[in-house]
């Protein structure tokens, strides 16, 4: 058999059955779109981060799976108009006001390049973006356009909301592993961008240990 063909053999058993892939991830995506909307009303604040942790891992789950399979090719030479999207400023804004004291995290952008000092992020705008990523391929597996869906997933998975959920994790991650060991959250390194609330740094690490304490009854 050929290279061409043993190539072609592949892509054909990993997507012998796209329609229960395609379901299976849809679903995966919806119920994180659901689940971070919801989150984000804040009207369970005391579980927040641990939701989080979950619903990131759920997705990220799903994100191994797209990354795992062979290229899709949409059917179209060229990505059809989507049609208007939430902006996501919404959303942002209240993850911004739920996660205030923790929102802020430290990441390397890409472990595997040059040395550098770690980045700034914040989680509400990583997740805001992470659901406005999504949001576009469901906007065309709802209109039947399931390739493009699952072209649109994987590309993104691997171009950006997929660096974006692992340094999400990691962040949530450590919060609750600095609680559950009692190892003190450090304090916000001078330069970093906290929005200038007018709290210090040591009453803004009191916070965010308080929030993940009383989340975590300890």
């Amino acid at each position: 058999m050929s290279d061409n063909s043993t190539h072609q053999a592949v892509h054909t058993v990993h997507m012998a059955e796209p329609d229960d892939f395609s379901v299976q991830i849809s679903d995966s995506i919806k119920s994180f779109v659901l689940a971070v909307t919801e989150i984000a009303k804040g009207d369970e604040p005391g579980s927040a981060v641990s939701l989080l942790l979950l619903e990131v891992s759920q997705l990220l789950l799903a994100g191994g799976r797209l990354g795992a399979i062979e290229d899709v090719l949409p059917e179209d030479r060229f990505e059809p108009d989507a049609g208007p999207e939430p902006d996501g400023v919404e959303l942002r804004e209240h993850l911004a006001e739920l996660l205030a004291p923790i929102d802020v995290y430290h990441e390397v952008f890409d472990p595997y390049g040059p040395p550098m000092m770690p980045n700034t992020f914040r989680i509400s705008d990583d997740l805001a973006g992470v659901v406005s990523d999504l949001r576009h391929g469901l906007t065309h597996y709802d209109e039947g356009r399931v390739s493009e869906a699952l072209w649109w997933w994987q590309f993104s998975y691997l171009s950006t909301w997929g660096s974006t959920c692992t340094a999400v994790l990691r962040a949530l991650q450590s919060l609750i592993a600095h609680v559950r060991l009692d190892s003190p959250i450090g304090a916000v390194p001078d330069g970093a961008d906290t929005d200038d609330d007018g709290l210090t740094d040591e009453q803004l690490e009191q916070q965010a240990g308080d929030l993940m304490a009383a989340e975590l009854g300890t």
